[in-house]
């Protein structure tokens, strides 16, 4: 081999390398930031969860509501994820109005925002209009706008703090912790997985824990009126005080999942035993760079007849004395045009996917979807982009019972079937 011809094939390993380096020096960081608002209303408003209390207000508050957001960035596109200390995610027009904003204003197009289903939070379904909320309830309309207000800045907040992140994710079988309320058939199906999605900057110092369990936020007794987080919150401060991080909650599936209280008595023991599980789960984890950062996320909204018809006047006068008129006005345009429930899916850095649905999905729809997806983990999130009621699986209607009849679970027989095929797919 000559010299001349051994200096070209050198120079052209050379450019081969180099280049090979550049791309994987010059690829997409995979990235994390966080914020969080505090969103308890500052004035009395009627409360979400219990039909009982009717339209009656809110005498201040145990502890505050937060909104706590999480931004991801892989490869091209950015997700929103803002677990809320509210009954249900915002109503339609707010859920517009914060995704509208944060695409402007942060260029984040896809987001789940979802509540975590504590009944110790303000009704958000009324609007300004006559018969609606306008007049009785200003209250309630102003504090709409000063909570969407406040989610936006807290996304907006972490997504000015992206930063290069490791991640890593795990889940546990957590016995005792939670049960199901509804079945009387054995064995009744219960989803024990404690789930985790930890992240940490590049030094190892934990970012961030987004904690997915499913367990109604129902401990504190109904007449108690004012806003709480429930168990959440007392999870929530547990894991933020041991691992100096942001910790998100997502509920999951629990449609006919309780609190299954044990041993730990009251919501603010139960929550920081809960929060303590997480803990030891998330410390265990060992968070790993992203060599190839991905984010992929599709939504789809579903057309479903409703059970229940709200036009016959019989059926709203009994819905206006179990709840209170201006709020069923709003459930009647809400479902003038069947059950409309909103799948949002993500498919983060190929193998942890993320699914949100708009309602309260009996567990085992998330059960069946955890062994039939192929992926490392899962995290199912309900009460997520919207609001749709109960969504029962099949054999709970034949059975029937509070969740599976039509009073509460107005989408037609098998829509929670359908939702949850359309996410595997």
């Amino acid at each position: 081999m000559n010299s001349s011809f051994r200096h070209r094939v050198c120079a052209a390993v050379l450019l081969a390398l180099s280049t090979f380096v550049w791309a994987e020096s010059s690829s997409p960081a995979f990235k994390v930031g966080t914020a969080k608002r505090d969103i308890t209303p500052k004035e009395p408003v009627p409360m979400w969860g219990y039909g009982a209390r009717h339209d009656a207000l809110s005498t201040g508050a145990l502890d505050s509501l937060y909104a706590t957001a999480l931004v991801l960035e892989g490869g091209t596109n950015k997700l929103a994820i803002v677990g809320l200390d509210l009954g249900r995610s915002p109503s339609e027009k707010s859920l517009r109005t914060i995704r509208q904003r944060i695409k402007s204003e942060a260029g984040i197009e896809y987001s789940f925002i979802a509540g975590s289903h504590t009944h110790h939070g303000p009704v958000l379904e009324l609007s300004d209009e006559e018969g609606k909320g306008r007049g009785k309830f200003d209250a309630a309309i102003r504090y709409y706008k000063e909570m969407e207000e406040r989610v936006v800045a807290a996304i907006v907040e972490a997504n000015s703090k992206l930063a290069p992140a490791k991640t890593a994710t795990g889940s546990v079988r957590l016995y005792g912790f939670n049960r199901n309320r509804h079945t009387k058939i054995e064995p009744k199906p219960i989803d024990h997985e404690l789930a985790v999605l930890r992240f940490d900057d590049l030094s190892g110092k934990p970012i961030a824990v987004l904690i997915n369990f499913a367990a109604h936020p129902t401990m504190i007794p109904a007449s108690t009126l004012k806003f709480s987080a429930d168990y959440v919150g007392a999870m929530k401060a547990t894991v933020e005080k041991e691992m100096g991080a942001t910790a998100i909650f997502m509920q999951g599936a629990s449609g006919d999942m309780s609190v299954n209280e044990g041993t730990n008595n009251g919501y603010a023991a139960f929550g920081q035993a809960l929060g303590r599980e997480a803990v030891k789960l998330a410390s265990s984890l060992t968070t790993r760079e992203v060599v190839r950062p991905s984010l992929a996320v599709r939504e789809e909204r579903f057309r479903f007849a409703s059970r229940t018809d709200l036009s016959d006047p019989l059926t709203r006068g009994a819905y206006s004395v179990a709840f209170f008129p201006e709020l069923v006005a709003n459930y009647v345009d809400e479902y003038a045009a069947g059950v409309r429930p909103r799948l949002t899916v993500a498919l983060l850095n190929g193998d942890i996917a993320l699914v949100g649905v708009s309602g309260e999905f009996f567990c085992t729809h998330a059960i069946r979807l955890k062994e039939r997806a192929r992926v490392k983990q899962l995290f199912f999130f309900g009460y997520c982009n919207g609001y749709h009621q109960y969504f029962p699986t099949i054999e709970a209607v034949s059975e029937g019972g509070y969740g599976a009849d039509h009073a509460v679970a107005p989408a037609e027989v098998g829509a929670g079937e359908r939702v949850a095929n359309t996410a595997l797919i």
